[in-house]
């Protein structure tokens, strides 16, 4: 079998195939392009998770923090998500520590956008604000 052309017809068989050929050292079988094009992939999905974990992160604790008309009655289902979120975070930096170092970069990107998108549900200045060290900190919840 040309284990070239298996990675278009069974992604998961060539994936078995790809980590049978590097543990046998058999490198002249791996199919480098792909492998490489698969690792580069999972570096920009990790980074993408973190960016949408961030994003929906920062929508409730703005919604925690500036929507009146909801709060009460939504406070406690937006707090739930807001641990939930916090913990896939940190489990994600836990898993990859050099992403740490990106953190503000992510944060401003994902600040952003949670504005830009919670702006969509009700009248939120466009000033308003959640510090990276409180959307983080996990005993942290804006004020009911």
């Amino acid at each position: 079998m040309n284990y070239h052309t298996l990675y278009d017809k069974d992604y998961s068989e060539w994936i078995q195939e790809t980590l049978k050929q590097i543990k046998a050292k058999n490198f002249d079988r791996v199919d480098w392009n792909n492998l490489i094009e698969e690792i580069e992939s999972m570096g920009k999905s990790e980074r993408r998770a973190l960016l949408s974990l961030f994003t929906q992160l920062l929508e409730h604790l703005l919604k925690m923090s500036y929507w009146d008309i909801e709060k009460e009655r939504n406070y406690r289902h937006w707090a739930s998500e807001v641990v939930n979120f916090r913990a896939q975070i940190e489990s994600r930096l836990e898993d990859s520590p050099s992403l740490r170092r990106e953190l503000p970069i992510f944060y401003e990107r994902a600040h952003s956008t949670a504005i830009k998108s919670v702006s969509k549900l009700f009248n939120l200045d466009q000033k308003a604000y959640i510090s990276l060290e409180n959307a983080l900190d996990e005993e942290w919840f804006p004020e009911l």
